[in-house]
């Protein structure tokens, strides 16, 4: 066993990992509004319990501890011996971070033995150890033999359940081969196998000593299950290693014969396995009789559909590439369709138009691909806020909407962070303590609201609370005392400009340095990572009434539909998410307002700008009698560029300019044009925010 290599299933088990800590983290939220739920402590008892094989199997002894003892922390819960506190979920959701840490480290080339997780070990099984019993437990209304041992009354509990429902209970017992090495991994797999048709009561070893493989080459499981018990036998019998498998049907109120073996019919009708799910039993509870014929939690129904759909994971990388050679197609297409039109080769426009469709189809095609949910994001929020909460003292409620608003890969990896900023100054800064909201006369519970939906070909993510907000005035005293304005020029400033002083660098409204806020790179991180992005970011606020975010953030950072201009004689691209629209303003309509130009736009002043000046290009025209403009949106305000010639729309790929030139001002790339020239791709809204 030890010479068997496991990394190529590496990544797999690190891909499963990720999913089960994120559905634990879910289930442990639900949990804790009410921890005596059977039904979500079953839920977060089965997810645990594949967790751990999965660590065993691989070898990551430390990983299956710490799981091993949140589990049997669960399992003393789920049996009535010890009901769960406020500190063991502490300790259940700091096991959980320790989880999560641990795939991270091996995922890094790391290992997950520089953890030390006996302490926490210890103090699971500690809570874990079941309470000195009142009275022995009353005797069976019922025994049956398998492996010569008896059924417990619970376990009669389990079968008369499994029976009310339509569902058959099944001791199956288990032989591997002699020649089997991976006797731990082989149980596992039997155990996997059997909770998907049903759910698993009682296993002879206990599954902990299977997972240790402290057994010979022979193990019962006791299953409860619609599944026909041919069915039952077939699907363990086709695992790697099993020699037999025999399954006898288990009877509350008999002792199954010898000699009722798989082969023989069922006598009574069962459900069809499609249903196996629905009919599974949920956790025994004496105390409450009703919940007998209670169906499965809604959530082990969702897990029941992922199973069934037709998916398969592909890295990453892949889908990189697969983009790039988009890419690559989409400049060519541009390129033939320059040669044509240069030729006036009239007999190709079908085929040119033919190759359009399915270039742009495949396009479409690899863009959605990439496209994941903002719940990929969003899913990590939940938890939180509720460790914030606990920290800060605050009482708030969190509000998800938009969860399956999809975004490119790559924006939602790189918007995650922001995010966590905006989240966190809210929490600090924004929302009260209950005392002073319920002074205010605001309810004691907050309301921090994140919202995403899709408009036009971008999507907006909207962060909302219903806080402090921010105060001009605090934050006028606070840019004098740091030197950024004059004491004239706060006089005159209006509260909104005020309030955009937040997003400068190094501005901090905070009294002290904590670890949650004070060090002045909240705001500016956030707008500074929103940008880089090609998005915009506008932030508005009333004292005492709170603060809304608002952030626009292009669907795909790869391949983009641009409005292509020339400045002199250069030619560049503006991304058409910045574009409000385009006009042509006469020379004589051009006033100077305050030194700077502007004209009027539909009854609006709208401050011009010569982006030949900005870029310090040669040959701008500054005496013509017409100017096309390109107005721009950056925020709450419009801004006019004047440039040379408006060329038309054009789809381009964007391409990186390499770590030495990544870093000018107002350039975010550069793109290959039809006619195989170069162009730069600019950041309009930079050029705003130095001019500002």
């Amino acid at each position: 066993m030890a010479d068997m290599d496991m990394s190529q299933y590496l990544g797999a088990f690190l891909d499963e990992t990720d999913d089960n800590v994120q559905r634990l983290d879910d289930l442990l939220l639900a949990l804790e509004k009410n921890m005596t739920d059977m039904d979500v402590i079953n839920e977060i008892f089965r997810a645990a319990h594949t967790l751990k094989g999965m660590a065993g199997t691989m070898g990551f002894t430390n990983m299956m501890g710490l799981t091993h003892a949140m589990e049997d922390r669960l399992d003393a819960a789920r049996k009535g011996t010890r009901p769960l506190t406020e500190a063991d979920m502490n300790r259940l959701f700091q096991g959980l971070d320790t989880l999560q840490e641990m795939a991270d480290a091996i995922r890094g080339g790391g290992n997950d033995t520089q953890f030390d997780v006996s302490e926490m070990v210890h103090d699971l099984r500690n809570e874990a150890a079941p309470a000195p019993a009142a009275a022995p437990e009353a005797p069976a209304q019922a025994q049956a033999e398998s492996g010569g041992s008896m059924l417990s009354a619970q376990d009669a509990e389990w079968v008369k359940k499994a029976n009310s429902q339509g569902a058959n209970a099944f001791s199956v017992h288990v032989t591997l081969s002699q020649s089997c090495l991976l006797k731990a991994a082989r149980a596992y797999m039997v155990v996997n196998r059997l909770e998907e048709m049903g759910e698993i009561f009682r296993a002879e070893p206990p599954v902990d000593s299977l997972e240790k493989e402290e057994f010979e080459f022979d193990f019962t499981v006791y299953v409860a299950t619609p599944a026909p018990a041919g069915e039952v036998k077939a699907a363990i019998e086709k695992i790697g290693d099993v020699q037999t498998a025999d399954v006898v049907e288990v009877k509350a109120d008999e002792t199954p014969a010898p000699d009722q073996t798989a082969s023989q019919p069922q006598a009574q009708p069962v459900q069809p396995p499609a249903q196996a799910q629905d009919a599974t039993p949920p956790a025994p509870a004496p105390s409450a009789p009703a919940q007998a014929a209670k169906p499965a939690a809604p959530a082990a129904k969702k897990d029941t559909a992922k199973k069934g759909s037709q998916t398969v994971r592909v890295d990453i990388g892949r889908l990189d590439k697969l983009m790039n050679l988009v890419g690559e197609l989409v400049i060519s297409r541009a390129r033939i369709e320059r040669l044509v039109q240069e030729a006036r080769l009239r007999q190709f426009d079908d085929t040119l138009s033919q190759l359009g469709r399915i270039s742009g189809d495949i396009q479409e095609l690899v863009t959605k691909l990439r496209m994941v949910p903002v719940s990929f994001t969003f899913d990590r929020f939940p938890r939180l806020i509720r460790d914030l909460c606990k920290t800060l003292n605050k009482n708030v409620e969190l509000v998800l909407e938009g969860e399956d608003t999809e975004l490119d890969r790559t924006v939602i990896d790189e918007i995650g962070d922001p995010m966590v900023h905006l989240i966190r100054n809210s929490m600090d800064h924004g929302i009260e303590h209950p005392d002073e909201r319920k002074a205010l006369g605001k309810p004691e519970k907050g309301i921090l609201k994140i919202a995403a939906y899709q408009e036009g070909s971008g999507v907006v993510i909207e962060v909302s609370d219903d806080g402090a907000g921010i105060d001009p005035e605090k934050v006028k005293k606070k840019a004098i005392e740091r030197g950024i304005i004059t004491e004239d020029r706060a006089a005159i400033m209006s509260d909104e400009e005020a309030q955009q002083l937040v997003l400068l660098p190094g501005f901090s409204m905070a009294k002290q340095v904590t670890d949650l806020s004070g060090r002045g790179v909240g705001m500016d991180a956030v707008k500074t990572k929103v940008e880089a992005l090609g998005g915009q970011f506008d932030l508005s606020s009333k004292k005492n009434e709170g603060t809304h975010v608002y952030i626009r953030l292009p669907l795909t950072l790869a391949i983009v539909l641009s409005l292509l201009i020339k400045v002199g004689k250069e030619t560049y691209a503006i991304s058409l998410e910045n574009v409000e629209e385009t006009i042509m303003v006469r020379r004589d309509d051009i006033k100077t307002v305050h030194g700077e130009p502007t004209t009027l736009l539909r009854g609006e002043v709208l401050s011009l700008n010569i982006l030949g000046d900005i870029l310090g290009s040669e040959g701008v025209e500054h005496d013509r009698n017409e100017y096309p403009v390109v107005v721009v949106k950056i925020g709450k305000n419009k801004i006019g560029f004047i440039v040379s010639e408006l060329i038309g729309q054009q789809e381009i790929v964007i391409k990186s300019l390499g770590r030495f030139l990544s870093k000018i001002d107002g350039i975010t790339g550069g793109t290959i044009l039809g006619d195989g020239n170069v162009a730069l791709i600019l950041d309009v809204a930079s050029f705003y925010s130095t001019k500002g």
